[in-house]
């Protein structure tokens, strides 16, 4: 138990007396403890003062070569990917609207003209932007709509993306190729990612619709009517859901 010292106090017998010193040696081997391990510490930092200094040094300069590879070279980058992404769009979005020319028009958007880059040359020439990163997105719609189906499906699976309508697109689109391909089972795997990808009124429906039709083609009939109920049941102003009642009495029998 701990005995309370005033100031000036003596002890008075010997038990008093041989407990202050048991205390005074115990302090002092503390503080003897404490000074040797700040001189260890102090004999390592000087020993390795250069490393120290060398390690702080290269983390420096690794945040600040960080900071400027982003300010002066990836921003730029980005900016001038942008822009020479607009030619291209031009081309593709006029494809989407003009039937007679789309596939010369879906060439000029994937390959370029006039000194202008196509998408393929911004994948290529500005990798790790998120230019190159929506032009992986377009030149596989641009290939899909040219029935050029496993080029799409190569595209679109490189292409990434968090937005609830793009990202469920892309990986519905790859299911549309895996479908004209006719591999179902594939067709189906990636419309069900196009579902679970986002739930919003206009991608959830036209992908509930697309797998309750490869399920119902694929005799996996159970599922099928579950697709076809969800689309009656959560999206029922969705154009799909004109059909839903009949196609679940398909689906059943």
């Amino acid at each position: 138990m701990a005995t309370y010292k005033k100031r000036g106090y003596k002890p008075k017998t010997k038990v008093e007396k041989q407990i202050v010193e048991e205390e005074n040696s115990t302090t002092a081997e503390v503080f003897s403890s404490l000074d040797e391990s700040a001189s260890k510490s102090e004999e390592w930092v000087s020993k390795n003062q250069n490393y120290i200094l060398g390690v702080i040094g290269a983390i420096a300069l690794g945040v600040l070569g960080y900071l400027g590879y982003t300010k002066f070279i990836q921003e730029p980058k980005e900016i001038e990917a942008s822009n020479e992404l607009y030619y291209p769009q031009q081309f593709f979005d006029e494809a989407m609207q003009n039937s007679a020319q789309k596939d010369s028009l879906l060439n000029l958007a994937l390959e370029g003209a006039e000194g202008k880059y196509g998408f393929l040359d911004i994948i290529s020439e500005y990798k790790g932007t998120k230019a190159a990163n929506l032009a992986k997105y377009s030149a596989g719609m641009a290939y899909l709509n040219q029935q050029n189906y496993k080029e799409a499906i190569a595209y679109l699976e490189e292409f990434s993306s968090d937005d609830a309508i793009l990202g469920a697109l892309a990986k519905g689109a790859i299911g549309d190729a895996f479908s004209q391909l006719e591999q179902p089972s594939e067709a189906l795997d990636y419309y069900e990612k196009a579902i679970r990808h986002s739930e919003n009124d206009f991608t959830t429906p036209k992908f509930l619709y697309k797998a309750g039709i490869i399920a119902m083609n694929t005799n996996e009939k159970a599922k099928a009517v579950s697709y076809f109920e969800r689309i009656k049941e959560e999206f029922p102003n969705s154009s799909e859901a004109a059909n839903a009642d009949a196609l679940i009495g398909m689906a059943k029998n």
